[in-house]
Order: C-alpha cells, then sequence, then structure tokens
C-alpha cells in the first residue's frame, strides 16, 4: 500500500468501526424483534389507538386555526433556538459584528411575538361577556331602539 492509503486508514478507522458497529446493532435489533415480537391478529389489533384511548369519529373533524398557528409559532421558535445555539457556540469567533446581528434576529422575532399577540393569536381564553369593546358599545348606545346587551 501507498504511503497516502496508510495514512488514510490511520485517520479514519475508527470512523468505519463506528458504522459497521451502528450497521450490526441495528440487525441485531430488528432481527430479534423478528423473532421475539408477538403475531397475534384481531379486530382490536388493527384499530388505531393514540394516548390510551381507541379512536371514535372520522379523521376529517375540523379543529380551530389557533391549533395550527400555535404549532407554526413552535416552529419559528424552535427554529430560531437552533440557530442562536450556533451564535453561541460560536460567540467569540463572530465578535462585536456577530453580536449585532444575533440582536437584529431577536429583535426582528420579538416585533413578530408582538405582532401575534397585538392581533390576538396567542389569546386562547374566549373574551368576557360583561367586557364589550368601547367602540362596539358607543356604537350601540348611538342606535335608538337597540339595547346596549344586543349583539
Amino acid at each position: 500500500m501507498s504511503d497516502q492509503v496508510s495514512a488514510w486508514i490511520a485517520n479514519y478507522w475508527a470512523t468505519g468501526l463506528f458504522v459497521v458497529a451502528v450497521m450490526a446493532l441495528c440487525g441485531i435489533m430488528i432481527g430479534a424483534a423478528s423473532l421475539l415480537g408477538g403475531r397475534s391478529r384481531g379486530r382490536s389489533k388493527s384499530l388505531p389507538f393514540e394516548s390510551g384511548i381507541v379512536g371514535a369519529g372520522t379523521a376529517r373533524q375540523r379543529f380551530s386555526v389557533k391549533f395550527y398557528l400555535v404549532a407554526m409559532l413552535f416552529v419559528i421558535f424552535d427554529i430560531e433556538a437552533v440557530y442562536l445555539f450556533g451564535w453561541a457556540v460560536s460567540v467569540r469567533e463572530g465578535g462585536w459584528t456577530g453580536l449585532a446581528a444575533a440582536m437584529v434576529f431577536i429583535l426582528i422575532l420579538l416585533a413578530g411575538l408582538i405582532y401575534d399577540a397585538r392581533v390576538g393569536a396567542l389569546d386562547w381564553a374566549p373574551r368576557k361577556r360583561g367586557h364589550e369593546d368601547a367602540p362596539r358599545a358607543r356604537e350601540l348606545a348611538a342606535v335608538p331602539g337597540v339595547e346596549r346587551d344586543a349583539r
């Protein structure tokens, strides 16, 4: 063998051994599960089962858009954490320029969060019945013959 191939093998033998060990472990686990796993069949075995509750109804039921909105907000702020972690790892190499870029990134996300809070995207509880909006109350009060509690 040449000296370059020997040097390459000396540098990367541990990575190759790790890959082989992972493949062998996966094969052993799949083989053991197929040999030791149960094979019972039945009507209740083919039903979907989620969180200890047998499903009832259709899978096409409608959900409030707030569920999707919260999921999107979670994804946005989860990805933010990934970027900020990368920044925190290399904070010394980034210097003041990296700090300024991270601050701009955080301020943009904070502005988005404030916007979401103002438009009511984070309001889960319905408004209380006795608390009307002031413009709506003035509008109803200005119309003759309309009771104040009418909506």
